[in-house]
């Protein structure tokens, strides 16, 4: 038995134009947890947002709500509010006014209505603001009256589309944190969408990681980022090393040319599998005490780290390195047994991994006597 669940989605599935954006989903959500839809532009998070939301409705499966089937039930009789990118605010009503406007929708008592919004104002931090004008705010200011708004309806479940798409960087973090701490201090589910991996690591209790309308993982950040199911996750979370290797036996992996002790086991022996390893767990040291060799061929500065290609046996390598390496020179690697991931081969397997774009494709690309030919 499920513990806690507040929405399951059962066998959904939805096509437009004759093209399938969701194939039998299948998805649980707990009550009070911060759960991410993860993935590219088409992936099919903002229809399975909309679908919980009521703003569309499947072709096929269920959308039970606290062990109720809602399907057909209208957006304004579900238990949820939804934030989009656009935020939809009235220009014509004030701070205190567009808080205030589900509640008279509700018809709730005026004293009510202000000890609500005033809570609200407390809430995202917009004390003082109450008779302020909308078009006098600023993004991340619209955002909050946004999220005010919403959570002073008093919904079981908060849904967020890319809401943080249209602020600029620093903003963007603060209100990832502010984002977090809201939702725990109410208490109540927060289904967030988004392509920007970092927003979904940094702020959710469960990652959902979608592509082409399926499912590809769920997971705590930490578990996607560290053992991403198949090529497609390990090279959509951060960035991935992905190479073809051999399984030759549990705790042997075989890659570039060289056998690695790893952690993995449970695989058939000599099975064909790939490999990840994250640029961050990657040791330079002296040729001479180095597991692989190869050449450098880009190197940029990051603030924290250098960003560094290394070829290696044709295939680019990215290292991410706090000691610059020079452009052309010879380097050792290290990767010690934790630091290698192992994975089955997948539809997404020979997609990713290789960093060519960094150095050669680059340079053909620019090459204006290319060009001409």
């Amino acid at each position: 038995m499920k513990d806690n669940v507040i929405i399951d989605l059962k066998n959904i599935s939805v096509a437009f134009d004759g093209e399938q954006i969701l194939k039998n989903l299948n998805l649980y959500i707990r009550d009070k947890e911060f759960i991410t839809l993860l993935g590219p532009s088409g992936c099919g998070k903002t229809t399975t947002l909309r679908i919980i939301g009521g703003f569309l409705e499947p072709d096929e499966g269920e959308i039970v709500f606290e062990g109720k089937k809602i399907n057909g039930v209208p957006p304004h009789k579900r238990q949820v509010n939804t934030i989009f990118q656009r935020y939809a605010l009235f220009p014509h009503l004030d701070v205190y006014e567009n808080i205030a406007f589900g509640l008279r929708v509700k018809k709730w008592p005026e004293k009510k209505i202000r000890d609500k919004v005033n809570e609200m104002l407390t809430l995202v931090n917009l004390k003082g603001f109450k008779r302020r004008r909308i078009a006098s705010l600023s993004g991340g200011q619209q955002q909050r009256v946004a999220i005010a708004r919403a959570l002073a309806n008093e919904p079981r479940v908060l849904l967020l589309d890319e809401p943080l798409g249209a602020l600029d960087l620093k903003l963007r973090k603060d209100m990832q944190v502010e984002l977090k701490n809201i939702q725990q201090r109410m208490g109540i589910t927060f289904i967030y969408v988004t392509h920007d991996q970092e927003e979904a690591l940094s702020m959710s209790d469960t990652v959902v990681v979608m592509d082409s309308g399926i499912i590809q993982q769920i997971g705590t950040p930490e578990d996607i980022y560290n053992e991403p199911k198949n090529a497609f996750v390990a090279d959509f979370i951060g960035e991935s090393n992905i190479l073809d290797g051999v399984m030759r036996e549990d705790y042997l992996a075989e890659f570039s040319g060289h056998q690695f002790q790893c952690l993995d086991e449970g695989f058939q022996k000599n099975e064909p599998v790939d490999v990840v390893v994250r640029p961050e767990d990657v040791d330079v040291v002296p040729v001479e005490e180095g597991m692989l060799s190869g050449t450098v061929t880009s190197v940029t500065f990051k603030g924290v780290h250098f960003e560094i290609i290394v070829d290696i046996g044709g295939f680019k390598w990215m290292i991410q390195s706090t000691d610059h390496q020079a452009v052309g020179n010879t380097i050792g690697l290290k990767i010690d047994p934790d630091a290698i991931h192992i994975m089955h081969k997948s539809a997404y397997s020979g997609a990713f991994g290789d960093y060519s774009s960094f150095s050669d494709e680059i340079d053909r690309l620019s090459d204006p006597a290319e060009e001409e030919a």
